[in-house]
């Protein structure tokens, strides 16, 4: 079996009606949405299908409330609320079985520099009986009433859910155990199998080394683990007859080189399946064969373009789905009556890629249908394969009105050394040449920027009139192996003459006014917006950056006065690698260092970092800042004492935008 899937292009059609939603045909815009209206917490983020399909598990909030755990019956359509705290908010939750749930804790109004505890782990069934904590909150018992638990008993706070929903048939749960020295640094994980009835434990299992991924076989069993010593990583195989480990090799911890694939998923028969670069520049699907120790001769799914990114879909007995992101998420179904119901709700839901997910082991009619566009939010849904009806569960944004929102579409454009750069372009709806534009650079860098669907930040800026350019530079990944590899030691170079490129390509094709142009981005994005200030002071009349790097061996170096998630691990062995390395590198990073070359930039500037960010801690703001207001008086400064990497609270992203509303409309806005 070979499929090949090739890229396409999800423009939104503007006609037909959302399920319970909105009439697109020929209606007038909206009112401008607020800032609130695109940076509020989602009012409905998640829900999930018991095993079985009977029961669907949902967060439950409101504004100004704490944010419950509740059960919907869907046979009877009754609700209980099942999990809840005073002093707390529902964090991640998951199905143990058809009965009972875990869950953690979390406080959506408190942001990093004020957290003060670990999520905790709990358990409790679906009719609100059984109550169990399981795990400390960061040395806090925090047991309730209903809680038969001495403190001795508990796991400690490092205690963590797994990604993997495992096999959801006992109350049986494996757990992490997460040996951490200090922010940002685990040395390893532990697994550990849990009763989430009696809270005890049922051992640890034996790790090759020091583990820091597991994946569970379809059974549910710990079944491969990686393990890691300095910069090398090592993939270990566990013989479900002799529990013995098998190494399969060995790859650099941080580049990813000489690793043969990557694990994906087992299947119900003990397949492996794998993602791997073999003989291609873009990863794909293989099976993997453990005794030969080799790939299977073909791939299983192959995408035109783009490295595989997504998640087999299984039943009990075989492979019925791929789930694969090119520029959007699509599903392909194996399975012809899953293909079917696809293509039914497709029909009703016309205007948006609807997401399928069935439960573990379907024994109702239920299915969960997520649902989003460009200029759609997300929506959850169910839709019943008895009666053929869709039920709107919750939606994210509510207050968005998609006649409101500006379409997003996948460019391709080439930089000047010829490689062909990605970007997400969107445009207002009120017109198309000629715009004030932001080129909105993405943070990591090595990770994908973007993928087609609703953002916040690209259609607030749409919203207010700016057209938006999200590049996806070299570096970038998730678009073969030779765009990320002709990124490495690229900051500040060819990494930013790809943005500068690409912001020459919009003006080119009419889509900017060349004298109103603004370069903006968050952590390595901030970074670039200095670097592109400097590189290119007649491209950029102004500049906005949150949470940006301002020097690279401030990365390494750190200051004895504040602390660094960064892990050592990283510095060691995968920043000389990928960003430069500080003695053999030493002029290069003295020469893209925006600390450096302050002086250098005279256009207006808007600056924000958190107090409490340990990612780019706030030295890189401040001494910049410094640097820079000794020659250019056009320097706004916004510091956010209890935020981290970004804004968690709604007050402070509702405020930091608002600023950056005020301040666009001031240098490149509909007037300049």
């Amino acid at each position: 079996m070979h499929m090949r899937f090739t890229p396409f292009l999800r423009a939104a059609a503007l006609a037909g009606a959302f399920l319970g939603g909105h009439a697109l045909a020929a209606e007038p815009a909206p009112p401008r949405p607020t800032i609130a209206d695109f940076f509020n917490n989602p009012e409905f983020s998640d829900a999930l299908l018991s095993p079985s399909g009977k029961y669907l598990a949902v967060r439950l909030g409101r504004k100004d409330k704490r944010d419950m755990l509740g059960v919907v019956e869907l046979d009877t359509n009754a609700v209980k609320v099942v999990g809840n705290f005073s002093d707390a908010d529902i964090g991640k939750y998951a199905w143990v079985n058809d009965n009972r749930l875990v869950f953690t804790a979390t406080d959506k109004d408190l942001a990093q520099g004020d957290m003060r505890y670990a999520p905790g782990l709990y358990a409790i069934n679906r009719d609100g009986t059984g109550f169990r904590q399981l795990a400390m909150r960061n040395g806090k018992p925090f047991i309730t009433s209903g809680s038969t638990l001495g403190v001795r008993e508990l796991l400690p706070w490092h205690t963590y859910l797994m990604d993997e929903e495992g096999a959801q048939d006992s109350d049986y749960i494996y757990v992490q155990d997460r040996d951490l020295s200090g922010p940002g640094q685990l040395n390893h994980i532990n697994l550990v199998r849990l009763n989430t009835v009696t809270g005890r434990t049922a051992g640890v299992i034996d790790r090759p080394g020091d583990s820091t991924f597991w994946m569970l076989d379809f059974k549910g069993e710990p079944r491969l683990t990686i393990v890691r010593d300095k910069g090398t990583s090592s993939m270990y195989y566990r013989d479900p007859a002799s529990k013995e480990w098998r190494k399969l090799g060995d790859f650099d911890s941080y580049t990813g080189k000489g690793a043969s694939f990557r694990p994906l998923a087992f299947g119900p028969d003990g397949t492996l399946y794998v993602v791997s670069w073999h003989h291609s520049d873009v990863s794909a699907v293989y099976t993997y064969d453990i005794n030969s120790g080799k790939l299977s001769d073909k791939p299983l799914v192959k995408l035109d373009g783009f490295d595989f990114s997504g998640q087999l879909i299984m039943d009990q007995h075989k492979l019925i789905g791929i789930r694969h992101l090119t520029d959007a998420l699509s599903t392909t179904w194996l399975d012809p009556a899953m293909q079917a119901m696809q293509n039914e709700i497709d029909k009703m839901l016309p205007n948006t890629v609807n997401l399928l997910t069935l439960p573990k082991r379907r024994e109702s009619p239920w299915v969960l249908v997520t649902a989003y566009a460009d200029i759609w939010p997300k929506r959850i849904m169910l839709y019943n394969s008895e009666t053929r009806k869709l039920t709107v569960v919750g939606e994210s944004h509510p207050a968005i009105s998609p006649n409101a929102m500006a379409q997003t579409n996948m460019v391709r454009y080439k930089a000047r050394d010829g490689l062909s750069i990605p970007a997400w372009l969107t445009l207002p709806r009120n017109g198309s040449k000629n715009l004030p534009m932001v080129v909105l650079v993405h943070g990591g860098p090595y990770l994908r920027g973007s993928s087609w669907g609703w953002d916040a930040q690209a259609q607030f800026l749409a919203s207010r009139g700016y057209a938006v350019l999200e590049p996806e530079f070299r570096g970038s990944t998730g678009f073969g192996a030779r765009h990320f590899v002709a990124g490495w030691k690229q900051w500040g170079l060819k990494m930013q003459d790809d943005i500068a490129d690409g912001t020459r390509w919009a003006i080119a094709q009419g889509y900017a006014d060349a004298k109103r142009i603004c370069i903006a981005g968050a952590s390595y994005g901030g970074y670039a917006t200095l670097m592109g200030l400097i590189n290119d002071p007649d491209l950029y009349k102004c500049g906005i950056e949150w949470a940006g790097v301002t020097d690279i061996n401030l990365m390494y170096d750190g200051s004895w006065n504040f602390l660094s998630d960064m892990p050592d691990g990283y510095k060691q062995f995968g920043m000389p690698q990928l960003v430069g390395d500080q003695v053999k590198d030493a002029a290069q990073l003295k020469a893209t260092s925006p600390l450096e070359q302050a002086a250098r930039i005279r256009q207006p500037l808007l600056m924000a970092y958190g107090t409490a960010d340990m990612r780019v801690p706030l030295p890189h703001g401040t001494k910049f800042y410094k640097a820079v207001k000794q020659t250019n008086p056009n320097v706004e400064w916004v510091e956010y004492e209890e935020e981290g990497h970004g804004w968690k609270l709604p007050k402070n992203r509702i405020d930091w935008w608002g600023r950056v509303e005020k301040f666009l409309d001031k240098n490149i806005g509909a007037t300049h």
